[in-house]
């Protein structure tokens, strides 16, 4: 039983260990991957919050694991030296033997272009199909959609809908968001999807280094405790409703909002959020001590109820779609 994702990822399941920042650790990939699935690799979180030298790193994933993993590339810089810095990334990547990348925002021509020398595929987040058409034209192999489920950025469509309005572009289709079940797993591949890529679920797992609060937080929680707040990054984000979250509110403040709507200013303002965002999400998903509860998560908390092994969400999710008739 394959998809085009197996095909393309060169995997045994249709199921993506989705990069997060800060949760990705290298244990978590090499996990997620040697199970079947597909593991990715988030930079920042390997070098920023784990401290690896980025190629050392990938390296270090392969002690654990000779299975593919993939890369994420978040591609829409403020400068310069951010392009240069992603640039760097994905050439050592490809040098260490990765040839399945996500690129998220932004235009992924430039990275297409740069994986498809030798041989690698290149699959684009988006949210709608406006998006979905520019990363068409940018030559994706396929498209991650983000639903309205998702943790994150989550996107406006709720996932059959978010199918309808980009699955007709040629391309095949990854759901992003509001899975974390082997039948839910089935589900989306039975509605069309060619793979499910799931990111809550994986942060509850023996291998995620996120925080024993956080993980407790995610299996309490529902999907009513899940809010958007735009605290984070300017644009909404969800999070787990805790007291942290209530107390700090869910709207930006009004200089920052109109700074974001400004056309000179809004570069200026996200750089900023995303340095202070990165520092917070960094301090919050790793503190034992719970002390500060900003916790990403996204509706798919409904359906998690214990910390498991990461190798065998992907297993559950592998023996459901192979008892399927």
């Amino acid at each position: 039983m394959t998809t085009a994702l197996t095909e393309h990822a060169g995997v045994r399941t249709p199921l993506i260990g989705g990069p997060m920042y800060p949760c990705s650790n290298p244990e978590l990939v090499a996990a997620v991957s040697d199970a079947g699935g597909l593991g990715v690799v988030q930079p920042v979180t390997l070098t920023y919050v784990f401290g690896h030298d980025y190629r050392e790193g990938l390296r270090l994933i392969r002690t654990m694991t000779d299975a593919p993993i993939g890369m994420n590339a978040l591609i829409e810089g403020s400068s310069e030296t951010y392009r240069k810095r992603m640039e760097a990334w994905i050439d050592i990547a490809l040098e260490e033997g990765v040839r399945f990348f996500i690129t998220s925002l932004g235009k992924p021509d430039w990275v297409v272009e740069r994986v498809s020398r030798v041989g690698g595929v290149v699959y684009h987040d988006v949210t709608e199909r406006k998006w979905a058409e520019k990363a068409r034209d940018s030559g994706v192999h396929g498209l991650i959609a983000v639903n309205s489920r998702a943790g994150g950025h989550a996107g406006p469509q709720d996932a059959r809908a978010l199918l309808d309005d980009v699955g007709h572009l040629g391309l095949p289709v990854v759901c992003a968001g509001g899975v974390s079940t082997p039948a839910g797993f089935v589900e989306m591949l039975n509605a069309g999807y060619q793979g499910v890529q799931m990111g809550t679920r994986f942060i509850a797992t023996e291998e995620c280094r996120a925080s024993e609060p956080y993980k407790r937080a995610i299996v309490r929680s529902d999907e009513d405790d899940i809010v958007l707040t735009e605290r984070l990054t300017g644009v909404p984000v969800a999070v787990i409703n805790t007291p942290y979250v209530q107390r700090l509110g869910l709207r930006a403040g009004p200089i920052a909002r109109r700074m974001l709507r400004g056309r000179k200013t809004k570069h200026l303002m996200r750089s900023l959020y995303t340095l202070r965002s990165a520092w917070t999400l960094k301090r919050t998903a790793l503190d034992d001590a719970g002390s500060t509860e900003y916790w990403q998560a996204g509706k798919s908390v409904a359906d998690i109820h214990e910390v498991v092994p990461a190798g065998d969400v992907v297993r559950g999710c592998a023996e459901a779609w192979a008892g399927e008739p």
